[in-house]
């Protein structure tokens, strides 16, 4: 699979100067594209291509910026999603050529605008940096919005540390701003919606604990679409093994469950192969089960790092009794490089490490 910064081939880009000619009759097409793959293009990554492309945007757009958000409301309408790779760049626009304080009514109407074609999630986290509490507001106002879209950014938008975009220290240190449009989506019927709020749990979760199991133990159980965002929210805390975050789930139980023939298929295995492992748990009472593994995974320098893997959740009545055959592919991935060396299986059954057993990746 190519790098997500090889969408902006030249044929991309000469297609994209094109419809911005359409609607701004003076763009100099070509000489936007050029501007753009000139020095070090090949050498810049994704953001850096992102921004790139903005920077030219604002070189041969009109020089007023809201002359040229109204180019930009109309091109738009042809980058509707993610998959053709410039939907983020309306929003980029935005960032970079938007936080004067005379524009801010426009930014935030263009950012409102445009996310319903991709997301502008990036852009109005430099707005709540600048002026924290009047973007809040904003942000709460588009929580209440009818469009699942702008929705969804009213909770995106202000998680703690978003990916690919810049943190926003002061959530990380105080979050409870944020907690009020988390309330106002808790019940939202889009899942799109719904994975924004669980994620944005998620990355307080890392911060404050107690704040994310207190709004947990709160919310569960009165709704079924707040019982998802609060099991998906709080998934660093269960594979953590937190005990109160299980429990909210009823997967405190610590005895009842007895496990039994942990064994690896191997003593080792070549990095690309598959390392098995077995098991058996058997109940003594009723009750319910979360069944994870974790891999202390050797990295560069030596040092190993655990990572945490579902197996399941389950029920079990009292005298039941079940065998598991489980492997796990040691292929490298694009987040992740394996390395030679001792790696560590363990079975964990409700938060509690119950087994364990070593391996060699060669």
């Amino acid at each position: 699979m190519s790098a997500l910064k090889d969408w902006y081939t030249k044929e991309a880009l000469e297609g994209f100067a094109k419809d911005i000619k359409k609607a701004y009759a003076h763009f100099d097409a070509n000489a936007f594209v050029a501007d753009i793959m000139s020095d070090g293009w090949g050498q810049l990554e994704l953001k850096g291509r992102w921004r790139r492309i903005t920077l030219c945007m604002g070189k041969h757009l009109p020089s007023g910026y809201k002359d040229a958000l109204a180019v930009l409301y109309d091109v738009i309408e042809h980058y509707e999603g993610y998959t053709n790779g410039f939907s983020i760049i309306f929003t980029d626009f935005i960032e970079e050529f938007g936080l004067a304080d005379e524009d801010w009514a426009i930014s935030i109407a263009a950012c409102e605008h445009f996310t319903k074609y991709g997301t502008a999630e990036g852009a109005v986290r430099p707005f709540i940096i600048k002026d924290e509490k009047r973007m809040m507001a904003q942000m709460y106002e588009w929580s209440k919005s009818d469009n699942e879209h702008v929705r969804r950014l009213a909770s995106e938008g202000c998680r703690p540390a978003l990916p690919w975009f810049m943190a926003l220290p002061s959530f990380k240190k105080d979050p409870t701003p944020i907690l009020p449009i988390l309330e106002e989506l808790k019940t939202d019927p889009s899942l799109y919606v719904r994975k924004s709020v669980a994620n944005n749990i998620n990355d307080i979760s890392k911060t404050h604990p107690q704040l994310m199991i207190d709004l947990a133990k709160k919310w569960h159980g009165k709704d079924k679409n707040t019982d998802w965002i609060v099991k998906h929210g709080l998934r660093t805390l269960l594979k953590k093994g937190n005990k109160d975050a299980l429990a909210i789930f009823g997967y405190d139980d610590e005895t009842s469950i007895e496990a039994a023939n942990f064994a690896l298929s191997m003593p080792s295995v070549a990095i690309g192969d598959d390392i098995g492992f077995s098991f058996t748990i058997a109940s003594k009472n009723a009750t319910k089960v979360r069944l994870e593994y974790a891999i202390d995974f050797v990295k560069a320098g030596g040092k190993r790092s655990r990572k945490v893997f579902k197996i399941s959740e389950i029920e079990m009545a009292a005298g039941d009794k079940k065998d598991y055959v489980k492997k796990h592919s040691m292929a490298d991935l694009s987040t992740r490089k394996h390395h030679a060396g001792t790696h560590t299986i363990a079975l964990i059954i409700n938060g509690i490490e119950r087994a364990s057993a070593d391996f060699d990746l060669v």
